[in-house]
């Protein structure tokens, strides 16, 4: 069975006086099959509103009241109505204020929950777990949290939930709290070839640890493919003499001082390759737990641009090249245009350009050439211009060359020629 929950907006409480709010999240949760307790039992897909209770969100001291509105609970408890409630303060969930005004700023909020279940659970907890995956259109955090179910008092004026089958509060919330959970700080990075990047990933854990021993294990995918890039183990309090690094990447690593003290596991990945390019997936494992986050890494190396000739003196028609080497992605432009002594703006050439093939070297990036031909009744002071753009430049490349007039022929080398002609006859016939 597998549960998702899908975000359709969230409105906010006040804050208090200690800098903390509750954010709600109104979602849809999402049955695909299978049943939990009462929750269906074939493979027909449903959708049922629900909502999600963040207490204790820690707010900047300049947030403004007015722009919260706040959370009320059912005043009668309904055992149809799915609430969550979760606090938020232990472990603190990392950049949850990014949340507090993505409605108004016309953000979409994904928010993801599915039923977390394994046999090891079944058979130690009587509690029911749940995965939360939040991401924010435009904001580069996101978090994956696990959600522990608290025990209830049940009394006969106890409700349970109808579908989930699971006590409620006296308020008619599921009261939950967080576990663990795993976040990054960016989900894409670029950068150009034989650099260093940082590929961010890190956990927290509640107050009482789950569990002395972490693993991580960062994989890449590109065009359907997967690879390890590095896997490790190691004893939270004893990192230095119980840990195992496999790095499959040659030059690449974590941090393993900060892994203890900071719950930092994000992947230095050094002399970077095209071949580095794609989807890298950061699995954290605690305990019984395991979550995920992922980053897109994307290699922008930009060109290198030259013109075939330093200097032009056009006497008869001439082949002017432009050359943009060493660039990736593959995309790239090449435009020519002039500017005579006449004019005020840049004017593209009226002939066509042609384009060679792309070269492809062996480290993944390509090369272009682009030839015109400049004909021998241009303008001397004429200035020829090659624009490149590439995605991995923040505006076009420009290289040009000026039209130079050609130097006057000297005569004075027939003269002298002819003077010395007679001079040798005139000896002779004496």
């Amino acid at each position: 069975m597998s549960i998702r929950v899908i975000l359709l907006g969230f409105f906010l409480t006040s804050v208090s006086a200690d800098g903390i709010t509750d954010l709600v999240l109104s979602c849809a949760l999402v049955d695909e099959g299978g049943g939990h307790g009462g929750m269906g039992g074939g493979s027909m897909f449903s959708r049922t509103p629900v909502t999600l209770v963040l207490r204790d969100v820690a707010v900047g001291p300049d947030e403004s009241l007015e722009l919260l509105t706040p959370f009320v609970a059912p005043s009668v408890p309904d055992p149809d109505l799915i609430i969550f409630e979760a606090q938020a303060s232990s472990p603190e969930i990392p950049n949850a204020e990014a949340l507090l005004h993505a409605d108004c700023n016309d953000q979409e909020v994904m928010c993801e929950i599915s039923l977390y279940s394994s046999q090891e659970l079944r058979d130690s907890s009587d509690s029911a777990y749940f995965m939360v995956s939040i991401n924010v259109e435009g904001v580069e955090s996101s978090a994956t949290l696990i959600l522990q179910t608290l025990a209830v008092e049940k009394d006969q004026a106890t409700l349970v939930q109808n579908r989930l089958d699971l006590p409620l509060s006296s308020s008619g919330t599921l009261l939950t709290k967080v576990i663990f959970l795993v976040f990054s700080d960016t989900k894409s990075v670029s950068a150009p070839v034989k650099a260093e990047i940082v590929l961010s990933c890190g956990f927290k854990q509640q107050d009482a640890p789950l569990a002395q021993e972490v693993s991580v294990e960062w994989r890449l995918q590109h065009r359907g493919k997967g690879q390890k890039v590095l896997d490790m183990k190691t004893q939270l309090d004893d990192v230095e003499g119980n840990t195992e690094i496999h790095a499959v990447r040659r030059d690449s690593s974590i941090d393993v001082a900060q892994v203890a003290n900071e719950g930092n596991v994000s992947l230095t990945l050094d002399k970077l390759k095209v071949s580095d390019e794609g989807t890298y997936i950061c699995t954290v494992s605690l305990g019984p737990f395991h979550c995920q986050q992922t980053v897109q890494l994307q290699i922008q190396q930009p060109p290198q641009v030259s013109l075939s000739k330093d200097k032009l003196v056009v006497k008869s028609a001439q082949t002017l090249s432009c050359h943009s080497n060493k660039y990736y992605p593959l995309d790239s432009q090449m435009e020519w245009f002039f500017l005579s002594p006449s004019d005020t703006e840049p004017q593209p050439f009226a002939e066509r350009a042609s384009l060679s093939s792309h070269r492809q070297h062996f480290d993944g990036t390509y090369s272009l050439s682009s030839h015109i031909t400049v004909p021998p009744t241009i303008s001397p002071g004429t200035k020829i211009t090659c624009r490149v753009t590439h995605a991995a430049l923040d505006s076009p490349l420009h290289v040009h060359v000026m039209v130079e007039s050609p130097e006057p022929e000297s005569y004075w080398w027939i003269f002298g020629f002819l003077f010395i002609t007679i001079l040798f006859f005139y000896q002779v016939m004496r």
